[in-house]
């Protein structure tokens, strides 16, 4: 059988799970995810762990939180005086945003904490600082 390898395009089902068993995503009732290997389409820990596998192989891979979406870094989080967030904008604990950075690129924001004086916009990704495990699918190599 033919084991999947760098640049090949693969077709997955997979369930990601949190260390407390909880689901965060799944393919589950959806089309197979597909994507290159070793394209840097996926996580770092996701291309590796495909790799090597054969169609219809299903296996269980852990992703340290480093090969996932990375550490969770302070200098993401930022604190906005409340009065720069205009009125219309709805703020709870939770929500997420988009912010504009100086050149223009849009970035993700989720409000994580809210004061009289300020708000905390956060721009980790969710899922950084967590170790991840998928149960994987190998469907196709084409």
């Amino acid at each position: 059988m033919t084991a999947a390898k760098s640049g090949d395009t693969v077709r997955i089902h997979y369930t990601g799970t949190l260390s407390d068993g909880s689901v965060f995503d799944s393919s589950e009732g959806r089309d197979p995810l597909e994507f290159t290997l070793g394209s840097g389409q996926v996580i770092p820990g996701f291309d590796t762990g495909v790799t090597g596998m054969t169609v219809g192989e299903t296996k269980t891979i852990e992703i340290a939180s480093d090969d996932a979406y990375g550490p969770v870094q302070e200098e993401a989080r930022q604190d906005v005086p409340r009065a720069q967030i205009p009125a219309e904008i709805p703020l709870e604990v939770g929500i997420q945003l988009q912010m504009q950075s100086p050149t223009g690129q849009v970035v993700p924001v989720t409000v994580v904490e809210i004061t009289e004086e300020a708000v905390t916009l956060d721009a980790n990704h969710p899922l950084a600082g967590k170790d991840l495990t998928f149960a994987l699918e190998l469907v196709s190599i084409g």
